[in-house]
């Protein structure tokens, strides 16, 4: 058990959170009761994730992907009305970490996606004085085709990638970002490696990677960003003795 914003406070310290110009208010978001016994974590606070908190009688709800993103309609209505109205109802904090939990360097989406993938990290780079660098690099253990890099991608994460050809050449360095990280891909290619890998894809990404001979992987969204909430989670659980258990809602994109 801890209290509530000893446990925030903690977290938003760890994750550096204050370092971040991100695009939502990262940490507590919606106050729930005092103290934390029991934590679901989930990618996006959407309303299953959040019934399946309530069936848990879980105390807070621990997510990537939040509320109150900017440029968003302000009205408590529709969708947001209800999401708000179950955690209100059961006073369930919801706890998230947007940008913070991509960078972290042990705990972030990032960092645990290069777990998965048996990546070695060897550095960032995008950062700028008011974000630090969101874009990991680092290499393969050994250099792979394109196309047996995307099999590897589709065993480990369980979805096919869009995979778009940069010509031949084998892949040993790449660089990556989870996400909707691809606005990244010329960032990746003035780090001078073979490949990028992201979540998503655009219409221009396609044309840039063959135009200028870059591999690109868009392993899916959430299939990149499943891996930060989880070790954070267990990181927490271990800390402060809490009750942490990670629902994985399913989403294709």
């Amino acid at each position: 058990m801890v209290r509530l914003r000893e446990l925030t406070a903690y977290t938003d310290g760890l994750l550096s959170a204050e370092a971040f110009n991100d695009y939502c208010p990262n940490g507590l978001q919606v106050e729930g009761r005092a103290e934390v016994h029991t934590v679901i974590g989930g990618v996006t606070a959407c309303q299953r994730l959040l019934d399946a908190a309530v069936e848990r009688q879980a105390d807070a709800v621990l997510v990537h992907h939040g509320y109150f993103w900017k440029g968003e309609d302000p009205r408590l209505i529709g969708m947001k009305q209800r999401r708000l109205a179950t955690l209100l109802r059961h006073n369930i904090s919801l706890i998230a970490y947007h940008l913070p939990l991509d960078a972290h360097p042990e705990l972030g989406n990032n960092a645990q996606l290069a777990r998965v993938l048996d990546l070695m990290v060897s550095g960032t780079v995008g950062g700028n004085h008011r974000t630090p660098g969101l874009v990991m690099l680092g290499e393969l253990p050994d250099p792979l085709a394109g196309d047996a890099f995307a099999a590897q991608l589709a065993h480990r994460l369980g979805r096919e990638p869009l995979y778009i050809p940069g010509g031949h050449a084998p892949i040993r360095r790449l660089a990556w970002c989870t996400g909707g990280a691809q606005s990244f891909i010329e960032t990746a290619l003035n780090a001078g490696v073979d490949a990028f890998l992201t979540g998503e894809a655009s219409e221009q990404t396609v044309h840039f990677a063959r135009e200028n001979g870059l591999h690109f992987f868009a392993a899916g969204h959430h299939a990149t960003e499943r891996y930060g909430v989880p070790a954070l989670g267990d990181h927490l659980g271990k800390q402060f003795g809490l009750n942490f258990v990670f629902v994985d809602i399913d989403n294709p994109v």
